[in-house]
């Protein structure tokens, strides 16, 4: 049945229903005697993973309803002949003319190591449901570039100024550095399954199910390489860049700047305040936080010095649950709350790190390999960088 706005307000006002309640046993749990605080201690623990799950369901059904709204795109005479070629080629392995129409498609030739391009529309539709599935995706900057790797220039300052008198010889300043950064590529593959009898049912939308199974084993090892990946070949994560202590003003270009919580594994609001303050104010309006499911459930508890509580549900359509007033990203890919992990990230992603794909997910029909399966070996070109060092700050959570 379809999601309508009726579904997203009765969800949401389950939510702040059940926020009420929790507040009302936590406190209950933190005021209890001794004898009591094992009991109230597993309704508070009942009720905090209550509001994840309507939480997550909530952002679920807006994001359905968005989809829902989505225009489809039918593209150009050659797109459309493309992809009737190309799924003909999925479907029976027939490939007659597809090079040709390719060409005339994307104004490229098929690759010599073989396969053939997924056509425009269905690979922008691959990254679409990647980014509806990677908590790096719905956040970071991303770009499509037609060639192989990627290199920016980045201003680093420093053409330096001063104050002269009115008649006073001006001398010269010093002269702006720019600096030359590149994203850390590598190619991401799939190898999806069918049995040739499910391609030859006409009721079996092959469309649909490689978009599906492409997509998601595409967001699981991306999410994990945007995150923390090492950069070779593979992206590097923003998590794997140097994290010093040095704050904006001396700490040198491509590190982040990371703070102490003071406590091994735990953290306080006071620390929660301090993060979100470490971060210049042009970054901050458009800053959230990024943590796992854990480490939200941890947060839920915990409140001000006049006992109100940081963590507040989003109550309304597209309007997210929040810490301190900022959105929260869950990404089961940041390390959970433990002794020394980076366990929650604040700032900017869209200025701090940048995605990079490049147009032209490739596709190799195999019937043979593994009979009576037809494997469809996919893949693409992707990349990620830290352009911006001051956009982000991690929270670590150390004693010293």
């Amino acid at each position: 049945m379809p999601v309508d706005i009726q579904d997203v307000k009765q969800v949401a006002e389950e939510l702040g229903g059940k926020f009420n309640e929790f507040k009302e046993k936590n406190d209950k749990r933190i005021d209890a005697l001794e004898a009591e605080k094992g009991k109230l201690s597993g309704q508070v623990d009942t009720l905090n993973e209550k509001l994840g799950e309507l939480d997550e369901l909530k952002t679920s059904l807006e994001q359905e309803l968005a989809a829902l709204k989505r225009p489809d795109g039918s593209g150009t005479k050659a797109a459309s002949e493309h992809k009737t070629a190309f799924m003909q080629f999925v479907r029976k392995g027939i490939d007659t003319g597809l090079g040709d129409l390719q060409a005339k498609a994307l104004q490229i030739g098929s690759d010599a190591d073989g396969g053939y391009a997924v056509p425009e529309e269905l690979d922008r539709s691959i990254i679409e449901l990647l980014k509806d599935t990677s908590p790096m995706r719905q956040v970071c900057n991303q770009i499509t570039v037609g060639t192989p790797d990627y290199k920016r220039l980045v201003s680093l300052g420093g053409a330096g100024s001063g104050w002269v008198g009115e008649t006073a010889a001006r001398p010269a300043t010093g002269t702006p550095t720019l600096g030359q950064i590149a994203a850390f590529m590598g190619e991401i593959y799939a190898n999806p399954q069918a049995t040739q009898t499910s391609l030859d049912d006409i009721f079996f939308n092959a469309e649909v199910w490689l978009n599906g199974e492409v997509a998601r084993e595409f967001s699981e090892k991306e999410g994990a390489a945007f995150t923390s990946g090492d950069g070779v070949n593979k992206p590097k994560g923003f998590l794997a860049y140097d994290l010093v202590l040095d704050d904006d003003k001396t700490r040198a270009f491509g590190k982040l700047q990371k703070l102490i919580s003071g406590t091994a594994g735990g953290f306080n609001g006071d620390k929660i305040i301090d993060l979100i303050h470490s971060l210049k104010a042009g970054y901050r309006a458009n800053a959230r936080f990024m943590m796992t499911n854990l480490t939200v459930a941890y947060v839920r508890k915990l409140k001000d010095s006049q006992g109100n509580y940081l963590w507040r549900p989003g109550l309304e359509a597209d309007k997210p649950s929040t810490l301190l007033g900022y959105g929260i990203v869950e990404n089961e890919d940041v390390p959970d709350v433990a002794a020394d992990a980076n366990a929650i990230s604040f700032g900017d992603f869209q200025r701090g790190y940048t995605i990079v794909d490049r147009i032209g997910t490739r596709v190799l029909r195999d019937p043979y390999t593994n009979k009576p399966y037809v494997g469809f070996y996919t893949t693409k070109r992707v990349g990620g960088m830290l352009v911006d060092s001051q956009a982000i700050k991690v929270l670590t959570l150390s004693a010293a």
